[in-house]
């Protein structure tokens, strides 16, 4: 994992930000986004998506405010973006991402 971070928010809950290696492309990274009750929550939410070597180990980059008002508005609360951000593309639900493994039949 090349970085993440944390954010807690005056309601208690969390935005977790992590950037990954891209499950769809060799090489390429990406941003993704996960709003919880908890630090362990937000991990678990992606863990159950498939994501099943993700950690967070210390708080190196936490979510910009962008990203915390990104997240905040999505109905599922995850979201992702390629790496480095392109500032034409938009973030999108975590769906689109792993749509492309779910046809390949992993």
């Amino acid at each position: 994992m090349a970085g993440g971070g944390f954010s807690k928010l005056p309601n208690g809950t969390v935005v977790v930000a992590l950037t990954l290696p891209s499950p769809a492309a060799e090489g390429d990274t990406v941003r993704v986004l996960v709003h919880a009750a908890n630090r362990a929550r937000a991990l678990t939410r992606l863990r159950n998506l498939g994501l099943r070597a993700v950690y967070l180990r210390g708080n190196a980059e936490p979510p910009t405010p962008d990203e915390i008002t990104a997240v905040l508005h999505h109905p599922d609360g995850l979201l992702w973006r390629t790496t480095p951000e392109c500032l034409e593309q938009l973030w999108q639900p975590i769906r689109a991402l792993l749509r492309p493994a779910a046809r390949a039949g992993y």
